[in-house]
């Protein structure tokens, strides 16, 4: 960049700010060594430290500072940029650095096998399922890391070009396709603004932008910081375009990658989004009409649940077959590290609370503490009500009332907090939920 020069009639302003001198190609030169833990994490040292200084690792990565480190699990040629800048401009070099052999040891993490199968794989929006995309507050609201806004009911949007995007993660050189089929769906406040410039109106609300297949992009999975984060490269986008390829990761299981997103549009403030995806060909609501009814014993009907929060569960033989509880079957919960984590389930009719207000169930935990039920709507998740109660026994059968007296007839699934609250992969266990 050259140096900008200002020309101004007056002359007896002295404070009037000017611009320096732009870094020079010598202020944008660095080096780089191999870490001594791996020939494969290259540590990167700016020449002129004064300055800001941002990277971009040719892996998918960046990073900023005058110090930096990446990882190149894979052997090749990647091209690493630095930028320099201050008030006057900015400045950039590229070096190509070469990795000689792949390292395994630096992919061994679960959470890369889960996204890629150990090698590839294609994962789609799941349509099938209620809350599958949808939008809540930013910050993230007393509902936790959900669509408590807006949440859409099975294939609502049908005819956005989102539920024919396919996204294909390989672990090998963390490469990323996405098979658009031509158009990707996209806000109203971000169409029109390239690269998805080209837009047609959705017939289900907002713009489908065209957009050709974005094959041989990369990802990042980072699991450092407080939050586990999915980013895409090059204009790839996942689900929904809101203005950024960063995602929260909420879940990544075998069968689910739950996502989130904050909208960068100054003209949405407050929104965070929300997509999941399933594996390719999997469907998460097989058998709608065979969903269950309450009351719910575990013995010979074990419904499946839907896990958010990162926690899990299973049917398991009873631990403590004592006291209010000597069945043989129960639901085992694992709390997982989310404060928010919970399960639901889908009921095959709607709760009727006109006659029967309260829905009982028995707890084993191993501490006190908060247990939230809640029930909703599956067409309409914005439409719910939530009770708690309280876990006053430990390490014995104790069983749980929650009043919804006056609740309407509108409400076809339950949903339950074990732990309401904690950050901790505490153990629950779960059985006879009934309503009286």
């Amino acid at each position: 960049m050259g140096l900008l020069v200002f020309a101004t009639s007056c002359s007896d302003d002295d404070d009037e700010p000017t611009l320096g001198q732009p870094p020079s190609q010598a202020d944008a030169a660095f080096t780089y060594q191999a870490s001594a833990s791996s020939a494969n994490v290259i540590e990167f040292t700016a020449s002129n430290g004064s300055l800001a200084a941002s990277w971009n690792f040719g892996n998918g990565s960046t990073g900023t500072g005058a110090n930096a480190s990446a990882t190149y699990p894979f052997a090749g040629d990647y091209d690493v940029t630095l930028t320099v800048q201050n008030s006057g401009g900015s400045a950039s070099s590229t070096q190509t650095i070469t990795i000689a052999q792949d390292d395994p040891n630096l992919v061994n993490n679960p959470l890369y096998t889960i996204l890629t199968g150990g090698t590839s794989k294609t994962w789609a929006v799941d349509s099938a399922a209620p809350a599958h995309f949808g939008v809540g507050p930013d910050p993230i609201g007393a509902a936790g890391r959900y669509p408590e806004w807006y949440a859409a009911a099975p294939v609502e949007k049908s005819g956005a070009d989102m539920y024919d995007d396919r996204y294909t993660f390989h672990l090998s050189g963390f490469g990323f396709d996405q098979v658009t089929n031509g158009g990707v769906y996209v806000n109203a406040e971000h169409a029109g603004i390239p690269p998805y410039d080209d837009t047609t109106a959705s017939p289900v609300a907002d713009f489908i932008a065209a957009l050709p297949n974005q094959m041989g992009e990369t990802w990042t999975l980072d699991d450092t910081g407080a939050d586990t984060t999915l980013t895409v490269s090059g204009n790839s986008m996942i689900g929904y375009w809101a203005g950024t390829r960063t995602y929260t990761v909420i879940s990544l299981e075998e069968n689910e990658l739950w996502l989130s997103f904050v909208d960068t549009k100054a003209a949405n403030p407050g929104l965070t989004w929300y997509v999941r995806l399933v594996p390719e060909g999997y469907n998460s609501n097989p058998n709608p009409a065979e969903d269950p009814n309450l009351p719910l014993d575990f013995e010979t009907e074990q419904p499946t649940w839907t896990t958010f929060g990162n926690g899990g569960y299973q049917y398991i033989t009873n631990p403590d077959m004592s006291g209010i509880n000597t069945s043989s079957s129960v639901l085992e919960v694992t709390h997982g590290n989310e404060t928010w984590a919970g399960q639901f389930v889908n009921l095959k009719d709607k709760l009727d609370f006109s006659t029967e207000m309260t829905i009982k169930l028995k707890v084993w935990a191993s501490d006190t503490g908060t247990f939230r039920m809640k029930i909703e709507e599956q067409a309409d998740a914005n439409n719910f009500v939530e009770v708690d109660a309280s876990i006053t026994q430990t390490n014995t059968w104790q069983e749980l009332t929650f009043d919804f007296t006056g609740a309407a007839a509108d409400f076809d699934r339950l949903v339950i907090f074990p732990g309401w609250g904690i950050s901790t992969a505490d153990i629950f266990y779960i059985d006879d939920i009934k309503q009286e």
